[in-house]
């Protein structure tokens, strides 16, 4: 079987058709993964996957991430919608997630291993919004003039989500929980180099903070700016979701964000996070102030929070 790729109207994206992920074959396969590539991002309408499925289809990119101490296998849901029925307030730690991931970002770069993947299939949707948009780094890179490339490639910027959700305006404590952890703030480039495709990105986001040798002001203003220019049309995918289409992403080129939405419906996604090989993803850490019992992490032995 030969897979149907129509790109979308973006510089980056495309919608997969003519496959089946719960029976994909290794021919098949091959062919999924070199979109993948290409466009950074893959939609499959109407695949109707359940935990298994997902979670075997996940397991083609890589090792999988434990997001939470409740996920079982391959799989989490992220949704406001709580254990007994009732939705997230605005004191609860489900809503402050929630809101906070509506900046731009890319997933776990505040750990000390990054993430190469990521998967989304919707569960539950609202009446309207809730969509979650993608950002092209590489088209945003090629944007750039060359002096400003050549300033950017010898920068690097810490990442923590206790610093983006701040800025969001939720506090939060260490508590072994995904991304709230003691293991310090990973130090990354600011341009990325793509281990696979040799394509140059920009790899910044919510969680990027205090560049080395500038000013706290200086260093948000550069990054702030930096993503304003960078997440525009032609380089912005707005996926609007529907129950059974699972989505897949890279996350060493592109970023993306939730879009708001009236939060007294449910919104659920159920999803896949796939590990980067710590050859490419793994970064050094350095003290974070905002993390109690910091150690330093010298290895990737151990890079996940559990």
């Amino acid at each position: 079987m030969t897979i149907t790729v129509t790109p979308v109207d973006a510089t980056l994206g495309a919608v997969i058709t003519d496959v089946n992920l719960a029976d994909l074959a290794d021919d098949t396969w091959a062919e999924i993964y070199s979109a993948f590539l290409t466009y950074g991002i893959l939609v499959f309408p109407g695949q109707n996957l359940d935990e298994v499925s997902q979670g075997a289809f996940a397991r083609r990119f890589g090792n999988t991430e434990q997001l939470s101490p409740e996920q079982k296998g391959e799989t989490s849901v992220f949704t406001n919608r709580k254990q007994d029925g009732s939705l997230a307030k605005p004191d609860e730690y489900a809503y402050k997630i929630m809101k906070g991931n509506e900046g731009w970002h890319t997933d776990s770069t505040y750990m000390p291993l990054a993430s190469k993947a990521a998967m989304l299939y919707a569960l539950v949707v609202p009446p309207e919004g809730g969509e979650t948009e993608f950002a092209d780094m590489r088209a945003a890179w090629d944007a750039l003039d060359p002096q400003t490339q050549a300033r950017l490639e010898n920068l690097s910027a810490h990442h923590a989500i206790y610093y983006s959700q701040a800025r969001a305006g939720f506090s939060h404590e260490t508590d072994h929980l995904y991304g709230f952890h003691d293991k310090g703030a990973p130090l990354r480039p600011i341009i990325k180099t793509h281990p696979e495709t040799g394509r140059k990105s920009i790899y910044t986001g919510r969680h990027a903070h205090n560049i080395p040798d500038m000013s706290e002001s200086e260093s948000k203003a550069l990054l702030d700016q930096l993503m304003d220019d960078a997440c525009k049309p032609p380089r912005v995918y707005k996926h609007e979701w529907t129950p059974g289409d699972p989505v897949v992403w890279d996350n060493r080129c592109l970023m993306h964000r939730a879009c708001p939405f009236d939060t007294s419906y449910p919104r659920a996604l159920r999803a896949s996070r796939i590990s980067g090989e710590p050859e490419t993803e793994f970064a050094p850490t350095t003290a974070d102030p905002r993390a109690d019992g910091y150690r330093p992490t010298t290895s990737n032995k151990s890079p996940l929070v559990t």
